[in-house]
């Protein structure tokens, strides 16, 4: 459910949707093209942004920014969120002390404790320590998901060839077992408290030494992990769509657009990491805006080939012997915007002689450009104004 209590997505079967990476400590800035600290300006531009993505459903808590307290990392991010933009909001706690309140920034959005279990408005990621461990801090997090029945978002993360075992069979089964250890803990806690099995696992890379993203067995391992979420009946999450690479380039596209597509193909409920960039480092606003595209082609495939009352258009085909084209033919203007994925701005689609007088843009600067104007946009849903006043209250009381 989104921040005014409207439903938004379902997370069930092989609907698909998708949200920003969570927790970049870095953001690649548009202006210089180097990395930097992020900040919570950053933030709440980039949840503005999000607010108008047609094909990014829910949003996240993107950043960890250091111009807060360190005690309010983590529950400051959520404030952003719910004040910049309407959708729902995959989140998480550094410290135990900061779920209460997150939970009561939360229930500032609805009515009441039993609504708020109605219609979530937040997912709790819960982060097992591999191999087999879960810490204090993420086991209380997932305590107090439960007792409240806010939904918890398993993100085991078995490390191929370091943390877990190389072959992926047995990374598939060290994050079984992590997952179905979280499902016995919230479950003890409450009966029926919602939970989603997910994870972001990766392969060692052997030559570097790093934990590459967008290998396709890191790929592989989340697609088998989902494999047995939904064999157990379960919501389930990855982080697939993101990259390793350090700018939004071939390799940015290319892993991104292949997580995307896969995740799309295997009915990943919540698919976490457009916009990422650098082993779930950095994000990019950039990347997040060709995600969007990708996303939506994925979407558009899902979809499949569609019955549109005309069997094999046979009664099309006949028209055409008379005018010899279709572009007028009324099933044309009637069916193109259902029939064809109509691409954004950021898609070349054009002549090299109109992409040349346009400027022969790239699409990293096409993303840029697209950035900017939507970042200028009024907000789709503006905060009701008590609310946002009731949130501020919420936040100026706790950093005292």
């Amino acid at each position: 459910y989104d921040r005014e209590g409207k439903e938004h997505m379902t997370l069930k079967d092989d609907n698909v949707h998708y949200d920003p990476g969570s927790a970049a400590i870095l953001i690649l800035d548009e202006n210089s093209g180097e990395t930097r600290e992020a900040t919570s300006n950053d933030f709440i531009r980039f949840s503005k942004i999000v607010g108008h993505l047609k094909y990014i459903e829910a949003q996240s808590t993107a950043f960890v920014y250091q111009d807060v307290a360190p005690e309010a990392q983590d529950w400051h991010r959520l404030f952003i969120a719910l004040s910049n933009c309407h959708k729902p909001v995959i989140t998480g706690t550094f410290r135990k002390e900061s779920f209460s309140i997150m939970r009561e920034l939360l229930l500032s959005c609805r009515l009441s404790e039993d609504d708020l279990a109605r219609k979530p408005l937040a997912i709790f990621d819960a982060c097992p320590s591999p191999p087999l461990k879960w810490s204090d801090l993420t086991t209380q997090s997932l305590i107090d998901a439960a007792k409240s029945m806010i939904p918890s978002e398993f993100v085991s993360m078995p490390l191929a060839g370091a943390s877990a075992p190389i072959t992926l069979i047995g990374s598939i089964t060290q994050h079984c077992a992590e997952c179905l250890a979280g499902v016995v803990i919230a479950q003890l806690v409450k009966p029926g408290a919602p939970l989603i099995w997910g994870g972001s696992p990766a392969i060692l890379d052997m030559k570097y030494g790093t934990t590459p993203m967008g290998a396709i067995e890191t790929m592989m391992i989340n697609l088998g992990d989902v494999e047995m979420g939904k064999f157990l009946k379960m919501p389930t999450h990855a982080y697939m769509s993101l990259s390793d690479s350090k700018i939004p380039d071939a390799q940015a596209g290319f892993e991104g657009g292949m997580g995307a597509l896969l995740a799309g193909l295997a009915g990943v409920n919540m698919v976490s990491g457009p916009g990422m960039l650098d082993f779930e480092s950095t994000q990019s606003v950039e990347k997040l805006l060709i995600d969007n595209e990708i996303v939506g082609m994925v979407k558009r495939l899902l979809r499949g080939v569609e019955d549109r009352g005309t069997p094999f258009a046979l009664d099309i085909l006949k028209d055409y012997s008379e005018t010899e084209e279709l572009l007028s033919h009324p099933s044309t203007l009637n069916l193109f915007r259902k029939e064809l994925f109509i691409a954004g701005p950021i898609i070349d689609r054009m002549s090299r002689d109109a992409w040349n007088d346009a400027g022969a843009k790239s699409a990293r600067k096409r993303a840029i450009i697209e950035a900017n104007k939507l970042e200028s946009k009024p907000t789709i849903k503006p905060i009701d104004e008590i609310l946002s006043k009731e949130l501020k209250m919420i936040t100026d009381n706790h950093l005292k």
